[in-house]
Parts: structure tokens; C-alpha cells; sequence
């Protein structure tokens, strides 16, 4: 099925399905020799993994993973890199009784309309259980562009939003449950989130984004733009809908004079900017500044209160869903975020070495 593979010199395949055996990843590109620290991937997974807190779905999945391929003595080897993650606490029972049913807002029906047949098991492809994969794929990319350090948070659940801020630090993200780091806004967010899932719905938000560190040159000028390459990465996630770069929207309601970011003379004879509202990229390319962007989140779609919709007849019906389901996703798609964010980053790199 196309479209399951992102990146060119970098190129990830992710496969598997939400309630099946397993899902994976295969990583074609990973330089040889690359010592690869297995334990920073299950840090990752961890973040991301379900039943990390009471604001999240009580899936329980370990996400422990195989190396199938790619990987000797603890050194990439240049060919495709393979991990693999066993599906252990799959329940395609809880969706039987609406698998003939269109869960509104959900990919079933478009995904019928594509193919004229689909596993409705938890959305089979369309679930978010798929960014396992990517999140193992992006904390690979994480070791291979350091120094470059990506750090993503909550920044707004609903109507509650955090400092108008770029200087995160991601131990501060980590230090509570809904990874925000402001403490205040993240406890008005989480008793938001719990009074959600206590009416049996759900909330979106926004999540923001900083990567530092990145040199100057990474980007094409047309059309793989860095930010359109980060905007195709974001927007590619589960239940993602608006990306913003830098000063985004927001700098629509300036005047060129205000928002432009006047260079001065720099370290090591590279300039820098005295601002970043180009969110530090300028001509499709990065300028050395800091990336920045944001990403935003609609409300989960499963809620759990009776629903208009239509069964696969094209005949009216009535659903109430079952299952397990996070009432917002914002936490959880925080190490998404930075996975592809790393990924697009990785992928510029190795493009960049081949540019001059």
C-alpha cells in the first residue's frame, strides 16, 4: 500500500496494524557504524507508550522491541534497519459490535471508500498504536543528528495555555503528566482533561516545538522546504490539523518592519538574528537559529457518548463506542512530535553532506 514510507536519504516504512500481530519499522539509510544506544529508544517508547497515566488510554503495552536487522555488536551496518514491536494486549472483541458501523470522524468509511475493504479492529493503519514505530525511528534519528537537541510540549489544552515561550527545558517537560512545562497551566490542563473524560469526550490543543543547535544549510530552496518537510511530518500524525512555523499566523498581523530579523555578526564569523520570527528558517533553508514551529491537535474522535451516524448500507444508526481511548492526545503525541521533527532533520543531514 503506498504512502507507508516517509524520507529520502533517510526513508522509514513503518507496517503493521492497531489490533494485529505487531507493528514495525524498517530504516533504509542509517549510516554504518553508528553506535546505537537501545536504551535511549525505550526512553522514548516509554513516553509515548499508553497507560503511562491516568490521563491517558489503560492499553497496556510494554513496547518492547526486536532488532531484526541492521544492527551488529551494537553498530548500525549500513543496511535497512529493522525493529519490530508485538501487539500484547490487542481486544479487536470491544469493536464487533460496530465494525459495520462509520465511527464518525474516524477513517472507516474513507478508508472503505479507498480500498472497498478494511480491518476495523481500532482503525487497523489509521491508529495511533502506528507511531510506535515512528517514535523508535525518530530516537534513532535523535542519535544520529546530535548535537542537535529537539524538544516538543504541551502548550495549550482547550482554552488553557501555557507562557508565551520558547526556552524550554525538557526536564521541566517530563516533570508532570500532561508535559506542559509550566507547572500551574499543566494542573489547570490535567483537571480539564479528567473533567473530559468524565463526561465521556474529549479535548484538543496545541503542541510547540524547539530545535537547537541546528546549523545553517539544511533545507532545500523549492519545494522540500525544511518547514514544508516538518509541516508533510507533522500533519502526517494522528489527529494532527494546523501547523504553524515560527511566528506562524501570528505574523500575519505584523508590519514587514517589525516582524523581519535583523542580522548582527555572530561566533566563529557566522551571523545570527537579533529575533526569530522566522522560526530559523529563511528560504526554505535553516539560518542557524533555533527551529521552531507548532502543531495542532484536534480532539480525539472516539468519545464515548451516543452518536448520529451510518452503517456500511448507507443506513441511519446509532453509536455508542467501546474501547480504549486517550480523552486527549496532546501528552502522548508530545514524543511524536519530536520523533519526526528528528527524523526530517536526520534526513536534511544526510541530504546536506551531499550538496557541495
Amino acid at each position: 500500500m503506498p504512502g507507508n514510507s516517509f524520507g529520502e536519504r533517510l526513508r522509514i516504512t513503518t507496517f503493521g496494524e492497531s489490533h494485529g500481530g505487531g507493528l514495525g519499522v524498517v530504516m533504509d539509510g542509517v549510516p554504518a557504524g553508528l553506535l546505537l544506544d537501545l536504551a535511549a529508544i525505550e526512553r522514548d517508547l516509554a513516553r509515548r507508550r499508553p497507560g503511562q497515566s491516568a490521563i491517558t488510554t489503560p492499553r497496556k503495552e510494554a513496547d518492547a522491541f526486536e532488532v531484526l536487522s541492521g544492527l551488529f555488536e551494537g553498530r548500525t551496518l549500513g543496511s535497512p534497519l529493522t525493529f519490530l514491536f508485538r501487539n500484547v494486549d490487542a481486544d479487536p472483541r470491544a469493536y464487533a459490535p460496530f465494525k459495520d458501523l462509520y465511527r464518525p470522524s474516524h477513517a472507516d468509511f474513507t478508508t472503505q471508500a479507498k480500498y472497498g475493504h478494511r480491518d476495523w479492529r481500532g482503525g487497523g493503519r489509521a491508529s495511533a498504536r502506528e507511531t510506535v514505530a515512528r517514535v523508535a525511528a525518530g530516537a534513532v534519528a535523535r542519535q544520529l543528528i546530535a548535537p542537535i537537541e529537539v524538544v516538543a510540549w504541551v502548550h495549550r489544552v482547550g482554552d488553557i495555555e501555557g507562557p508565551d515561550l520558547w526556552d524550554v527545558d525538557a526536564g521541566a517537560v517530563e516533570a508532570n503528566a500532561v508535559r506542559c512545562p509550566d507547572p500551574d497551566a499543566a494542573a489547570r490542563m490535567e483537571a480539564l482533561i479528567r473533567a473530559i473524560r468524565a463526561d465521556g469526550d474529549t479535548i484538543g490543543g496545541v503542541v510547540r516545538a524547539v530545535c537547537r543547535n541546528v546549523p545553517a544549510g539544511l533545507g532545500e530552496p523549492v519545494f522540500d522546504k525544511l518547514e514544508a518537510d516538518l509541516a508533510k511530518a507533522m500533519l502526517s500524525l494522528p489527529a494532527a490539523k494546523g501547523f504553524e512555523s515560527g511566528s506562524g499566523y501570528a505574523g500575519t498581523r505584523m508590519r514587514g518592519s517589525a516582524h523581519n530579523d535583523a542580522f548582527v555578526p555572530g561566533p566563529n564569523g557566522v551571523p545570527i538574528t537579533t529575533t526569530n520570527r522566522s522560526g530559523g528558517i529563511q528560504g526554505g533553508i535553516s539560518n542557524g537559529m533555533p527551529v521552531t514551529f507548532t502543531v495542532a491537535f484536534k480532539p480525539v474522535a472516539t468519545i464515548f457518548q451516543p452518536q448520529a451516524t451510518v452503517d456500511v448500507h448507507n443506513q441511519p444508526a446509532t453509536l455508542t463506542p467501546r474501547g480504549r481511548h486517550d480523552p486527549c492526545v496532546l501528552p502522548r503525541a508530545v514524543p511524536m512530535v519530536e520523533a519526526m521533527a528528528a527524523l526530517v532533520l536526520a534526513d536534511h543531514v544526510l541530504r546536506a553532506r551531499a550538496s557541495r
